[in-house]
């Protein structure tokens, strides 16, 4: 045998030191560390002890701190799980009705259950026993106060914000009847934004950004809960920045009244480049930047380094113009109106303009409005990061799979996670083809995977919204395609590091590279990719790279059942090779100008997803997938590269048994095939048998997706 020596630098977040410590219990809830031989190392992996991702601190991740929630109120007692420690370490929950003339509510856990104030007024403490009757481990219940939180049957959109150094805290304090005090905090860095209201009397709210003014933010003030323009004056802040532990106040009535007051404090952290979020431990989660609008429907990019799931945006210049909220569960969606809710407003969610596009790196403006993006006006914003840091261990954490026999639902709920990706097909269907839905281009767009359409937007055979855990149906379920039929397969996708992601970007050149960003966090291994406006061909049709296929340039087309073609060049090497953030094709090959593009990024995550290759052998031959627990593969997809082969599919919930296996093609709207037992479960992946299918045969290559 044979030993070697790594570093803490060799290992996850550094959860490997110098000494040696036998792990405890199984990877997920345990640690180890130390300088281990091959042969020790070998026998903790198999016996699942073996450190990786999922043994770091969940505060490491932003899913754990931060959750936007929607949910529709009961008019009694409701829990809501989403995921946040709310009891354990504290925090804020803010949250709004979506359809009416109902205030925004903010409860945290400094002041406690019976207090809420509204952002969109200035009075004092709303007291009552029945608003938040409790903070959990795993999120909050509400109490059946009816006052705008809990209408039975009506639509709510929630924010929880977790304590956290590097990301929020929450203060209280009371006026020392002074010209200034400091106030402490635990936010450990310098925050980018301040909420601070008095919670004993009216006062107005009153918000510090760093960005207020390019060079003395401390001077100037803005109101949350009216559209006026920054405040200029001493009162505020005592013209003091704040630091990593204190903030300062002056004699304003609004932040240090001479009188008795009390106040409460909301400190949102500005990551920049030092945040320590993530599996590499040097990850950015939130940031507060600024902004100069243009008046154009292709407004200013902003670059975060990171894709946004929640933005605040509010104009600092121009009287009038309101402040908005937007999150990626209501939907920030890529051309197309984006659902936005304001501070300063009681009034219902808006949703009639494209306000902004998300990119992989941050985000951009589209409206051509002063509220957002007026000539030449001034503008901050707060945004924080997308979920889906960590790479995924469990299978059933990132992927499901449900053969429905019912018809007409209106929603479905128990996928176990907030799906980003959704394909939907009638198995017993010799006509219907997959529609496919994702949450970045919106509930109401949809493509077919066995066509060359563009892009449509059809209530029949969209979705009515992706929902926490699952989706809601269209306007009509009962004709809708995604409820229509007796049986009906839907499969959802979850985006997570290492695993998957969707990427939206627009075409931009007729020669040279173009690069797409994304957040897979690891080299793509097969992606596929569409053309949003043009079914002409071949830019209609539906591309894929794979790891896997026998040429640089190759490609094969997923609604098409040709093998591994070469005459369209597209896939950049050697220095333009696909990365761990970036992926280049060739311009007018495969990304042509003023034409918009999906895409979808697949990888091998260890243990619940595998992209891979074999060559067939006319017999019996496992494909080991790297999985574990005894079940194997949930979903296999094949598709043969040196002939001509159908996009055959597999699935759990139809059955990958030890008998005939029914099987649907993603290239065509047939029926599913009940006649053969071409697939076998197998522990590790999956086992292959050379029946009827065609899927493994002598001296053919085949590529493959599997997850467990």
């Amino acid at each position: 045998s044979w030993g070697f020596i790594m570093t803490t630098r060799d290992f996850t977040a550094n959860v490997i030191s110098a000494t040696k410590v036998v792990p405890d219990g199984n990877f997920k809830d345990s640690a180890a560390s130390g300088v281990w031989d091959i042969n020790e190392a070998l026998d903790l992996i198999k016996g699942g002890n073996w450190p990786n991702a999922a043994n770091i601190n969940p505060a490491a991740f932003v899913d754990a701190l931060f959750s936007t929630f929607l949910y529709d109120g009961t008019g009694s007692n409701l829990e809501i799980n989403n995921g946040i420690n709310l009891s354990g370490k504290g925090g804020l929950v803010w949250a709004k009705r979506r359809n009416g003339n109902d205030p925004h509510w903010l409860v945290d856990t400094e002041r406690g259950l019976n207090k809420s104030l509204q952002t969109n007024d200035t009075a004092a403490d709303n007291t009552g026993s029945d608003q938040i009757v409790s903070f959990d481990s795993d999120g909050f219940t509400l109490g059946n106060r009816n006052e705008g939180q809990n209408y039975s049957g009506l639509p709510y959109v929630s924010w929880t914000f977790r304590k956290q150094p590097k990301f929020f805290d929450v203060v209280t304090y009371s006026s020392n009847q002074s010209s200034s005090q400091t106030i402490n905090h635990n936010l450990g860095s310098v925050p980018g934004m301040i909420i601070v209201k008095r919670t004993d009397a009216t006062s107005q709210w009153v918000v510090y950004h760093r960005e207020a003014d390019s060079s003395n933010p401390e001077e100037y003030a803005l109101n949350l809960n009216t559209t006026g323009v920054r405040n200029q004056g001493s009162s505020f802040w005592n013209n003091t920045a704040p630091t990593s532990t204190q903030f300062t106040v002056g004699n304003n009535a609004s932040t240090n009244d001479s009188d008795p007051a009390n106040y409460v404090a909301y400190l949102f952290a500005h990551n920049n480049n030092d945040g320590g979020f993530g599996e590499p431990g040097d990850q950015d989660i939130i940031k507060c930047g600024s902004y100069t609008g243009n008046n154009s429907t292709d407004g200013p990019t902003i670059n975060l380094g990171f894709e946004p799931q929640w933005l605040f945006i509010k104009h600092t210049d121009a009287d009038g113009n309101s402040s908005f909220i937007l999150d990626s569960m209501r939907g920030i969606f890529t051309g197309s109106a984006d659902p936005t809710l304001s501070p300063n407003a009681a009034q219902d969610e808006q949703d009639t303009q494209n306000m902004v596009d998300l990119t992989s790196t941050g985000f951009q403006i589209k409206r051509a409005n002063s509220n957002i993006n007026g000539s030449s006006k001034n503008y901050i914003y707060m945004a924080i990061r997308r979920g889906g840091m960590q790479t995924p261990t469990v299978g059933t954490d990132v992927f499901h799979v449900n053969k429905f026999t019912t018809t007409g639902f209106s929603s479905y709920n128990g996928v176990g996670f907030a799906p980003d990706l959704a394909i939907q097909k009638a198995p017993g269907s010799g006509s219907e083809g997959w529609d496919t839905i994702d949450k970045l281009r919106g509930p109401t767009k949809y493509f077919v995977l066995n066509e060359t359409n563009t892009e449509q937007n059809d209530t029949q055979y969209s979705l009515g919204g992706f929902l926490n855990d699952g989706v809601k149906l269209g306007s009509d379920p009962s004709n809708g395609q995604w409820a229509a039929y007796n049986p009906n397969m839907h499969y959802y996708w979850k985006r997570a590091n290492g695993y998957f992601d969707i990427v939206c970007w627009e075409g931009s050149g007729t020669s040279g590279y173009e690069t797409i960003n994304h957040n897979l966090g690891v080299t793509p291994e097969m992606v596929w990719f569409k053309n949003r406006d043009s079914n002409s061909n071949p830019r209609g049709n539906w591309y894929v790279y794979h790891k896997d296929l026998t040429n640089s340039n190759g490609y094969v087309f997923l609604n098409t059942t040709p093998g591994e073609a070469t005459d369209y060049p597209g896939w950049a090497t050697g220095t333009f090779a696909p990365s761990s953030t970036q992926f280049t094709m060739l311009k007018n090959t495969l990304s042509y100008t003023n034409e918009s593009y999906v895409g979808y990024f697949f990888a091998t995550a260890a243990g619940v997803s595998k992209v891979g290759s074999f060559s067939g052998n006319s017999g019996t031959q496992t494909i080991d997938c790297g999985f574990s627990g005894g079940n194997g593969a949930r979903f296999v997809v094949i598709k043969a590269i040196s002939t001509s082969g159908n996009w055959f599919v597999w699935d759990s919930a139809r059955g990958i048994v030890s008998g005939n296996d029914s099987y649907l093609l993603f290239n065509s709207t047939a029926a599913e095939e009940t006649s053969y037992d071409s697939i076998d479960p197998h522990e590790s992946g999956f086992t292959l048998n050379n029946v009827g299918s065609g899927t493994n045969d002598s001296g053919t290559t085949y590529i493959f997706y599997a997850i467990a």
